[in-house]
């Protein structure tokens, strides 16, 4: 499925026109999920319940990891007192970057390569 959604984007990416017409849209999308609104970033988002993640998550520097409980804790404040926060205190769509990302993706690659290994291995 993500292998899917990764070559629709570069093909949206590498259609000036569609891209165009595409990037109000996903920035519209993005602003209604409404995720934002409580503090948090896409990669808080992100289930905890595979392995992949919570190898990724372990390999978070300390101040990555106080910060995500830190948005993860104020979120479900806001969401249980059923109020968003003020302006200035939102996720900004700047602010909204992949900081878990390069890190799942890292341990993806380890775990294809050791299950390419244990292929190798069990073959001889």
């Amino acid at each position: 499925m993500a292998a899917i959604a990764k070559r629709i984007a570069e093909y949206t990416k590498s259609r000036p026109g569609l891209y165009k017409v595409m990037r109000p849209l996903a920035d519209k999308y993005l602003d209604l999920a409404g995720y934002r609104k409580v503090g948090l970033v896409y990669d808080d988002l992100i289930a905890e319940e595979n392995d992949v993640v919570q190898k990724a998550l372990k390999r978070l520097p300390p101040r990555l990891v106080y910060d995500r409980m830190f948005r993860q804790r104020r979120a479900m404040q806001c969401s249980l007192a059923h109020q968003i926060l003020p302006l200035e205190e939102q996720t900004k769509p700047e602010e909204d970057i992949h900081y878990l990302r390069p890190y799942i993706e890292e341990v993806q690659r380890e775990f294809a390569e050791r299950k390419e290994f244990d292929a190798m291995v069990k073959s001889q």
